[in-house]
């Protein structure tokens, strides 16, 4: 039995191996069959304000896309939605370069047709030769101007790894112009079949998995990340809708029936009374479709259907079924809800998905199908919660492969350096990290060890083209930072450009740091999840050297964007919305149990969306079990950012890492740095010289110049009286985290409010 379910295991691996190797055949799309399945049924309701009709136009098919657009990180504006600077970012282009690229839209370039119109596959040049897919109206459709601008207005200013980026536009004939995925839409993977009556190779789970994390991340930044005054609903989210790039990574299309909310409105309160009801008929919230009151938890049930064609690989709607099995969101529930979820798993996932990564999968859709959209889970939380059941799934596919992997044996510290790997030595198995005389408390009791793949040393030679000098990212305590590339599935090297970017660590053999620091990186990471975090990945132990593997944050740490020479000056809501990622890193940390004790702006790292994580676990130490509020150390962390306490004692209280959350926050509104000797006299110690303007309503004399007047007076006020109870002397009277958290959402609130 173990044989053979180890068998299974090793096949699905070879197979994901080999299916990267495939090179599908272009479909075509253009074919129109009358199935049961949801891209005949998949109708949109428009109520029309006359009669009350109802009018249904054929929902829209894959638009058969590739990732060809580089975000520019230097730059993140707020998409005011309805700015006079509308279309900039997008290039118009003319009806005849449109014909050029489709050769005056020749039907053998047509890859889909949807709701809009014909979707054709072209060439554009921008610089180089570029495929594109080309979006026109028909004119018989029932979409029409209306939606066509809607597209732009949104996705001329949205930029996210995971929503569809639109090139341009022409409004001759209503065209419009993405980059191009060639591996077509969700949908196509799950439901249909390829020409000569071929199916597509069915997803693994773990491909299924990395593609709702994807779309969850894109959903999640239209709810929660698009700007100052703005938020989007989707309001069409389904699977023809989520895209596939060359590496299988997802992005959400189709804006033309998005909507835009109010910022300044939270969670479900966040609505849009629409007079139309526009949807999807099997994705469709009911209580959107009885009150006219869209909300972004409509757009989490919609997700949820997404997820039950995941998990069951069926379509929202299939009416070749028995009557209880038409809708699939409505036969699912029922099935979850009485235990039954093996009834409703896809067959070609069998002996792939563990019963608890089933189980909390399914509870996940589930609960983003209840019925009352207050009860369904945001996006954020969705998210989360989908990386926890790629996590287990990944542990089970180490455990039933044999690789190694670090366990609980991590808790066991201060072991010898010659005994760390678990190869054999001198004739004697190590077996791992060996107990020592010390054992400390776990982060969490209940806590599950995170597998970290173990490289080899000729693995990260390879990732990172021998450490060349072009990978080189940057330089610290423990040693060298370097770029590499890895394989998103089975993390094997990679050519630079190519699968999943990575940040490796590597010592240098001549640092104070060293194997301890390494050991206790690996040890509390291996504990530790949390959106606000730094991932890691693996690591290496070969001879003497000493790696890390991290998950690559795009937009480097904050003390780069703060103080690099030639970089504006964040705008005030990115500049708390790092404030309020960090302040949730912190608050995680403290609450399973862990001071962290190097807080600090370098420290702080940022993804290309301005999402702060929490890095650098060397200095973290694993609080006291006895109820004592510090914990006795030597002197370590960075001189600014040091709680007086612990300079003058030694002793590091969990509000030791408040007073260093404090300096960054100062950090952050002054544009300066915490220490900086060529300040002249007393402003070279940022906390002291600011410490009067802080306390006496002087705020506005040492806020950054580069701001000018863009930040709300009373958000800048709150965040100063916030700085000032972080940096008290006394670590009782400094607030907690989660109260910072609270905090800083109050002054996100404030700085929501349009200027009058």
């Amino acid at each position: 039995m173990y044989f053979s379910t180890t068998l299974i295991l090793l096949l699905t691996i070879l197979d994901i191996l080999v299916y990267y190797l495939q090179k599908l055949q272009e479909q075509d799309n253009g074919e129109q069959k009358n199935s049961a399945s949801s891209s005949s049924l998949d109708k949109r309701i428009m109520p029309q304000e006359d009669n009350g009709e109802l009018k249904s136009s054929a929902s829209s098919t894959s638009l058969d896309i590739r990732s060809m657009h580089e975000e520019d990180d230097g730059e993140r504006k707020d998409p005011s939605l309805s700015s006079s600077s509308l279309y900039k970012q997008c290039q118009v282009f003319s009806l005849a370069e449109i014909k050029l690229a489709t050769n005056d839209f020749d039907d053998a370039f047509v890859i889909g047709k949807g709701g809009f119109g014909q979707v054709y596959k072209g060439k554009i040049d921008f610089g180089a030769s570029t495929d594109v897919a080309i979006k026109r109206l028909d004119c018989n459709s029932n979409q029409g101007e209306t939606e066509f601008y809607a597209e732009i207005e949104m996705l001329s200013k949205i930029r996210h790894s995971h929503i569809v980026s639109l090139l341009g536009y022409c409004e001759t004939d209503m065209i419009l112009v993405y980059e191009y995925m060639p591996n077509g839409s969700l949908e196509d993977h799950l439901h249909k079949k390829r020409a000569n009556t071929t199916s597509y190779s069915p997803l693994t789970w773990i491909q299924r998995l990395n593609i709702c994390i994807d779309a969850a991340r894109g959903l999640d930044y239209l709810h929660t990340g698009t700007g100052v005054q703005h938020r989007v609903i989707h309001r069409d989210v389904k699977s023809s809708n989520i895209l596939l790039d060359e590496n299988l990574a997802s992005k959400i299309a189709d804006f033309g029936l998005s909507r835009i909310t109010p910022a300044s409105q939270s969670g479900a309160t966040t609505n849009v009374y629409t007079g139309q009801i526009v949807s999807t008929f099997g994705y469709m919230d009911a209580e959107y479709f009885s009150t006219h009151r869209l909300t972004r938890k409509s757009d989490v049930y919609a997700f949820g259907v997404v997820l039950l064609e995941v998990l069951c690989g069926r379509p929202a709607l299939d009416f070749s079924l028995d009557e209880e099995q038409h809708s699939l969101a409505g036969w699912a529930k029922h099935c979850i809800k009485r235990g039954n979820l093996s009834r409703i798993v896809d067959p070609s996932l069998r002996g792939q998905v563990s019963a608890k990564c089933l189980k909390h999968f399914g509870q996940i859709a589930y609960e983003c199908l209840r019925t009352s959209s207050k009860d369904r889970p945001t996006m954020t939380v969705i998210l989360g919660r989908l990386e926890l059941v790629l996590t287990w799934t990944m542990q089970s596919v180490e455990r039933a492969s044999n690789r190694k992997y670090l366990g609980w044996s991590l808790f066991l510290t201060k072991a010898p350096w010659s005994v760390i790997s678990d190869r054999k030595t001198g004739g004697h198995d190590s077996g791992g990290i060996v107990t020592a005389s010390q054992r400390v408390v776990s982060p969490s009791e209940d806590a599950t060890p995170l597998i970290f793949k173990e490289f080899t040393y000729s693995d990260l030679q390879k990732a990172t083209c021998n450490f060349r000098r072009d990978c080189f990212l940057g330089e610290g305590g423990f040693g060298r930072v370097f770029k590499g590339w890895l394989d998103r599935v089975t993390y094997t090297p990679q050519k630079a450009g190519n699968g999943l970017p990575v940040a490796i660590k590597k010592l240098n053999p001549e640092t104070i740091q060293g194997f301890e620091v390494w050991q206790t990186e690996v040890t509390l990471l291996g504990m530790l999840k949390h959106p606000n975090v730094v991932k890691l990945l693996g690591y290496c132990q070969e001879n003497m050297e000493l790696l890390l593997v991290y998950e690559f944050m795009q937009g480097g740490s904050l003390e780069d964007r703060l103080f690099r020479k030639g970089v504006d000056a964040l705008p005030w809501s990115t500049m708390i919305k790092i404030a309020i990622g960090a302040a949730q890193g912190m608050a995680f940390l403290h609450s399973v149990n862990v001071i962290y004790r190097d807080m600090k702006a370098s420290n702080i790292l940022l993804d290309e969306d301005y999402n702060a994580k929490v890095s650098d676990f060397g200095l973290a130490k694993v609080g006291p079990s006895d109820g004592m509020t510090h914990v006795s150390t030597r002197v370590v962390g960075t001189y600014g950012y040091a709680a007086p306490e612990y300079l003058a004692t030694g002793h590091f209280y969990v509000k030791s890492d408040v007073y260093g959350f404090g300096v960054v926050m100062l950090e952050l509104i002054t544009g300066l740095r915490a220490l900086d000797r060529n300040r002249q006299g007393a402003k070279v110690n940022l906390v002291e010289w600011t410490r009067p303007f802080l306390t006496d309503k002087r705020i506005h004399k040492i806020m950054d110049p580069r701001l000018g007047k863009n930040y709300p007076a009373k958000a800048a006020r709150k965040a100063a009286e916030l700085v000032v109870s972080c940096l008290k002397q006394e670590p009782k009277s400094r607030p907690s985290m989660e109260e910072i958290v609270s905090c800083l959402q109050d002054i996100n609130a404030i700085s929501l409010k349009p200027r009058k």
